[in-house]
């Protein structure tokens, strides 16, 4: 059986870390969201990071815009936001209405206050041969994690499913730049199977392709970043968690495991952009 990997004490931990770091800093850091339209889950997501980010002791504030808002008004938003000193670091809540220019509006957040690294900036920083950059929430979640249970990537064989610029394409060049073999699936990829079956450590994160145990290596890491809710309302993820459990050597639940480290990831981006430009 695997070890069930504990994503929900790890990110208490570092929340609790984070906190003694914000009582050493002048000014208490501020994270703004900003929220357009009315989509379930988004409300939900910022609700929890508004009280995880006042566990870490990060300031919160919300601008709620309508659905009907365009491109340009989410954009006048954020340059406000820009300008705004008092303002450490700067979110937008993703998806963003289908009418609105989502890229546009991401690359018109300051590089200094991109706590998501969603910036063209930012990702070409984490493409080059620098360390300055901001590593998007997920991907340094999924770091964490591995880290503290001392799965050491190098040499092994990684296998991305999905290729996000949110999670897929970030997180195989974080392990690239531990020395991982890394490969890159996708929903239009021939035969996954036959890249899972060699993995050594398997992220997913499509929430379409579902995982089984029959396709994973014996003693692989899983590491699974979907999250859908089935037709009696349970939260899920990518992967069959009773087959593959049986089979890998260590796996993520959902909820409980790359989720939690995801906010814990935010927060320390914003503890880091408010230390870098104090």
């Amino acid at each position: 059986m695997a070890v069930i990997m504990d994503g929900i004490a790890l990110r208490n931990r570092i929340l609790n870390e984070l906190k003694i770091r914000v009582d050493k800093i002048s000014q208490k850091p501020k994270l703004v969201a900003v929220l357009v339209g009315n989509d379930p889950a988004s409300q939900i997501y910022v609700r929890n990071k508004e009280k995880f980010a006042e566990i870490a002791g990060i300031e919160t504030d919300v601008i709620r815009m309508p659905e009907t808002s365009s491109t340009n008004d989410v954009i006048s938003i954020i340059e406000k936001l820009n300008d705004d000193k008092s303002v450490n670091a700067i979110l937008v809540q993703l998806p963003l209405p289908k009418h609105i220019d989502t890229k546009t509006v991401l690359n018109t957040v300051s590089e200094t206050k991109d706590v998501d690294g969603f910036t063209d900036t930012n990702i070409c920083k984490m493409f080059g041969s620098g360390n300055n950059y901001i590593i998007p929430c997920t991907p340094r979640g999924i770091l964490e994690i591995l880290d503290e249970y001392k799965i050491d990537v190098a040499g092994k064989n990684a296998v991305i499913i999905g290729r996000s610029d949110i999670v897929g394409k970030p997180t195989a060049m974080m392990l690239l730049q531990r020395n991982a073999t890394v490969t890159i699936c996708h929903s239009k990829t021939q035969n996954l199977s036959e890249y899972t079956r060699n993995a050594d450590i398997i992220v997913a994160a499509t929430g379409k392709i579902k995982i089984t145990g029959d396709i994973i290596k014996p003693g692989c890491v899983l590491l699974d970043v979907g999250m859908q809710r089935d037709e009696n309302g349970k939260l899920h993820g990518d992967c069959d968690f009773e087959s593959c459990e049986k089979i890998a050597g260590y796996i993520t639940p959902t909820p409980g495991g790359i989720g939690p480290m995801t906010i814990a990831g935010l927060m320390e981006n914003v503890i880091d952009i408010t230390e870098k430009n104090m």
